[in-house]
């Protein structure tokens, strides 16, 4: 796959395939007449000594200092040297392609007096897989990632670090490895390329795709614990949904209904029980809560792949504005939503665990393993799970309600909308492990109910697809002494990350997906 740039027309589908599959990347011709005239204007100010703010002041509260001619060079690499103050671990690789290819996107809009050389220079290092060693921490959200960007920077001038071919080296010795020559920065094009909301937009966007794909694993895992406590369909029933029409409820609904289809381990009101709890019952109500917000926030974060956030913006027609597309608050807020959103799909993951390890309430062995006592079974799995659950928790509480000021007072009301990208990386990496543990435990519920019912029943569409693909990562768990459960559930997450039970269900199975 060739991902071709306009600046207006990224998908979150080609940022994934670009940052996590190594697509190829280009230019469309179409896009840089603009850039030219902006950056035509970008050196008419620079020509006529026109005071300009980005192009011959100082930043921030340094606004108010001029800069010569002679020293605009120079100020943009001091810029770029000074700014580079991040702390932590680096992004994952995944994500920092993905801020390389949101920054070239949103510089080709035409809007940021950059050199078109500049850009193909990133393009160059996207495509030769030169990965800037960029720190995760040291961004407000708000001037945009000035501190990670700068990172990013630093290997095209020769400085900073970098990764080529996994290794990390010096920014000059990456791109001589790569066969990619550093340059030197003109005017305005280190405040081109450092201000806007690409760090937090990348790790957010990712984390969004993410999302959308543990949804519909949220339904399949649910509809599988459903089967294994012998559930009520009749909760699903579409009529039900259409009286209260939430797109996300009437989704998830139709979806249990389809994984569910021809099972005969689903029963009816008073076959049974009268009444399911909730984690079994109200499903479509919290599944699809979660996944309207998901949906929105996939909406939300196209906008940002293909918008200008630099500041100032030059237009191609002679005008300089200063204002505040470079603010983190409109990503700030989905992404501390979303946040919330994956963290409900763990809780009520986590509580219908609860539910078939419980003997109590489930009817089957204590912790789903024979002879419990001799064995443990499956109950620190409950534990971990809530551990995780819980943690998620504190990482919903929004970011986006934080500010701190900076800047000598001139940078007074940020977004904290990096901290907030970070957060829901965290939850959705949670939610994944959750999950992963509900499908195993499903599974070896669904053994055990066979057993009880002398396998006169059979499972759903949908949920047959699920428990043999599952089944092909881990197997059923006779005794403790046969296992190590972290390495078991290390496979049943890898059923999740290789993409082949979602791919499997799918195949057999007609899933609405956000």
């Amino acid at each position: 796959m060739k991902v071709v740039l306009t600046g207006n027309d990224l998908t979150l589908e080609e940022l994934v395939e670009v940052s996590r599959n190594h697509a190829e990347v280009s230019i469309d011709p179409s896009a840089k007449q603009s850039v030219l005239d902006s950056r035509k204007f970008v050196e008419e100010i620079v020509e006529e000594e026109r005071v300009v703010y980005g192009i011959n002041t100082g930043f921030g509260s340094l606004s108010r200092v001029s800069i010569s001619k002679e020293d605009n060079a120079q100020l943009q690499e001091n810029l770029i040297r000074t700014h580079a103050s991040g702390y932590g671990n680096p992004l994952p690789e995944d994500e920092t392609r993905a801020v390389i290819l949101i920054r070239i996107n949103s510089l080709l809009k035409g809007v940021s007096g950059i050199r078109y050389e500049t850009i193909e220079k990133l393009v160059e290092m996207l495509n030769k897989n030169v990965v800037p060693f960029i720190p995760e921490k040291g961004s407000l959200g708000a001037s945009g990632d000035l501190a990670p960007l700068a990172h990013m920077v630093l290997p095209m001038l020769g400085l900073g670090k970098a990764y080529y071919e996994g290794v990390l080296l010096r920014g000059d010795m990456a791109m001589e490895k790569a066969g990619i020559k550093t340059m030197k920065l003109a005017a305005k094009e280190g405040l081109a390329l450092i201000n806007g909301t690409t760090v937090l937009t990348a790790t957010g966007a990712l984390a969004t795709y993410d999302a959308i794909n543990l949804a519909k694993i949220a339904d399949i895992a649910g509809a599988l614990s459903v089967e294994s406590a012998r559930g009520i369909i009749d909760a699903f029933w579409e009529k039900l949904h259409t009286i209260r029409p939430h797109k996300g409820s009437l989704a998830t609904a139709k979806n249990l209904r389809s994984l569910l289809e021809d099972s005969t381990y689903v029963t009816h009101t008073a076959e049974i029980r009268v009444q399911d709890a909730y984690t079994f019952r109200c499903m479509p109500q919290v599944h699809g809560a979660s996944k309207d917000t998901i949906a929105y926030v996939k909406e939300k974060v196209e906008i940002e792949l293909n918008s200008a956030t630099d500041n100032p913006i030059v237009t191609g027609d002679g005008l300089v504005i200063s204002g505040g597309n470079f603010h983190g608050e409109l990503m700030a807020q989905p992404l501390d939503f979303l946040a919330i959103a994956v963290s409900e799909l763990g809780n009520i993951s986590e509580r219908r665990i609860e539910r078939l390890v419980n003997t109590t309430l489930s009817g089957m062995p204590s912790f789903l393993v024979k002879h419990p006592g001799l064995n443990s079974g499956f109950m620190i799995t409950q534990y971990a799970a809530a551990a995780l659950a819980s943690e998620n928790k504190t990482l919903s509480h929004p970011a986006s309600v934080d500010s701190i000021t900076s800047c000598e007072n001139q940078e007074d009301f940020v977004s904290m909308g990096n901290w907030a990208s970070r957060k829901v990386r965290e939850v959705v990496f949670n939610v994944k492990r959750i999950l992963s543990t509900e499908l195993m435990i499903a599974c070896q519920a669904i053994d055990f109910r066979e057993e009880m019912e002398e396998g006169k029943l059979h499972l759903g569409k949908g949920t047959q697809a699920a428990y043999d693909t599952m089944r092909e990562f881990v197997k059923f768990i006779e005794q403790d002494k046969d296992i190590e459960i972290y390495d078991e559930l290390e496979k049943a997450t890898d059923a999740i990350n290789s993409g082949k039970l979602l791919e499997e269900v799918v195949s057999k199975t007609e899933l609405d997906l956000i």
